[in-house]
């Protein structure tokens, strides 16, 4: 089977072995999600065999690693109401979009819907109630440019935000970071590691598999990350569920773009042209309801992003690409955080953040500011966005603070503890059960590494 043809065919059936280039995949029920995000593709004239849906995957693939295709509109609402970690993209044709949309659009995994069709039309006036139809669309391209967007959104939203520092997910992640960073790496070895099991998983495009395996040293951490590559997603999804099986094969890259960051964040504030005062950076993203009403609650208090955090100091990219197109969506709320960032108190304090318009694959086109894990941000003031009438799209104003050491290795004891009572509940009458829950496998896996350290 050629790599054209290594999306899911849900309605057809798909193979229960797919091999390539004589190279042994994993089963298709054993792969793991790469991306915070999946696509289906509904159409009843779907035939993988033509040049034109053959040529609308493969580009598609280069920015989305899941694609399931259906014929079928019950099994497709099936297999979506089955989705419970991801977001979900929908291409749905003409045809059958009136007939199941309306249904399900409250669906919270339902992110983004496309209808494609041959007359526009038809269609203008049933899309205009649904809010998370981004759209209709008469041609392929105008599709993948949009859903290229959104996949950008989606992952920026799904960055996990503490509100709190005694929070487990904040200790957990920091506890990690912490620990990746001591780690002795045989680099060579272990982009070797991260390739061969990006290949076995059979998710991402050759071509960008083999761009890390050749080049990632011909390029800076900086310049991966913020690439249009699987490296962003597939580190951010791991870090949002604690995969622990992808964050230790992607540990070396943790490591090396959070000295990456350090290092050259240090340099440029040693230069003659370096800011001295306090400055604003952006963010847009979206926030769930639930996580809106905790932040509303913790006004004065702490919050995290446990994760690598890109900000930027163009106020109309954050507001307009990210914070705009996230209030739509009816199961969240558009946020434009707006941090105010003192260089002297971040060198202090060893908050790491790096202006990457000369080291990142966008140059300054975002003029980005990049932030290490784990930065806390302390609330200031939470209003709505000036002229916004929706009631959906606030600003918010936090501002870095001098944290702490935590105490670690009572962190580790208290991870491997709650991680042992989940393994007990799940299994409470087998010492190491067979099972294949993501939860249980979760948590054994902590309780191995974990062990180990303590």
């Amino acid at each position: 089977m050629d790599n054209q043809k290594l999306t899911t065919i849900a309605a057809s059936g798909a193979a229960s072995l797919v091999t390539t280039d004589g190279t042994d995949l994993l089963p298709i029920h054993l792969h793991q999600v790469l991306q915070n995000f999946l696509l289906i593709w509904l159409d009843a004239s779907f035939n993988e065999t033509q040049e034109g849906f053959k040529k609308s995957i493969q580009y598609l693939r280069s920015f989305v690693t899941s694609i399931t295709t259906f014929t079928n509109a019950d099994e497709c609402v099936s297999f979506l109401s089955k989705i419970k970690e991801e977001k979900v993209f929908m291409i749905v044709s003409g045809s059958l979009g009136p007939q199941i949309i309306p249904d399900i659009q409250a669906w919270p995994q339902l992110d983004s819907v496309y209808v494609s069709c041959d007359n526009k039309s038809v269609h203008e006036q049933w899309v205009k109630a649904i809010p998370k139809v981004r759209g209709v669309y008469t041609q392929m391209e105008a599709i993948c440019e949009a859903l290229k967007a959104d996949c950008e959104r989606c992952d920026r939203a799904m960055i996990p935000i503490s509100f709190n520092e005694i929070d487990p997910l904040f200790m957990y992640t920091q506890l990690l970071k912490d620990t990746l960073l001591e780690i002795e790496y045989d680099d060579t070895k272990s982009v070797k590691e991260l390739v061969d099991y990006c290949r076995l998983q059979d998710k991402i495009q050759k071509d960008e598999i083999d761009e890390v395996e050749h080049k990632y040293f011909s390029y800076t951490p900086i310049w991966w990350y913020t690439a249009p590559y699987f490296m962003y997603s597939m580190l951010n999804r791991a870090l949002r569920l604690m995969e622990v099986d992808i964050i230790l094969k992607m540990g070396f890259f943790i490591q090396h773009l959070h000295k990456h960051i350090e290092t050259l964040g240090n340099e440029q504030q040693s230069t003659s042209t370096a800011l001295t005062g306090p400055f604003p950076v952006f963010r847009g993203q979206g926030l769930s309801l639930k996580d809106f009403e905790k932040m509303k609650t913790t006004k004065g208090g702490l919050m995290s992003f446990n994760n690598f955090l890109s900000t930027s100091r163009n106020r109309n990219v954050s507001l307009k690409s990210f914070a705009l197109p996230a209030s739509r969506d009816p199961n969240s709320v558009g946020i434009l955080f707006v941090m105010t960032i003192d260089p002297t108190l971040c060198a202090t304090s060893s908050i790491p953040f790096v202006d990457v318009k000369e080291v990142g694959f966008f140059k300054g086109k975002e003029e980005e500011i990049l932030f290490s894990t784990h930065t806390i941000f302390r609330i200031d003031r939470i209003e709505p966005v000036e002229d916004d009438q929706t009631g959906r799209l606030w600003q918010e104003q936090p501002y870095p603070k001098i944290g702490e050491k935590l105490p670690y290795r009572t962190l580790m004891a208290a991870i491997l503890i709650s991680a042992i009572v989940e393994i007990r509940q799940r299994c409470p009458n087998s010492i190491l059960p067979e099972s294949n829950s993501v939860s249980f496998l979760r948590a054994l896996n902590w309780t191995k590494l974990l062990g180990n350290m303590l």
